[in-house]
């Protein structure tokens, strides 16, 4: 095998999105605590407006 084999390479060098998204450990990171974050936020809201209204 040569290094001519590798996949991708006669494109220009151009980097898919999804692999710079997966490469960057700040991104991951942010979405890590950003998703559960939001998640749980919207959790707490459906669990306060299905709590029924008092007599």
């Amino acid at each position: 095998m040569s290094e001519h084999d590798s996949t991708h390479a006669g494109d220009g060098g151009s980097i898919p999105f999804m692999q710079k998204l997966l490469d960057s450990p700040f991104i991951l990171l942010f979405i890590g605590v950003a998703m559960p974050t939001v998640i749980y936020i919207i959790w707490g809201v459906m669990e306060i407006v299905s709590i029924p209204v008092a007599p």
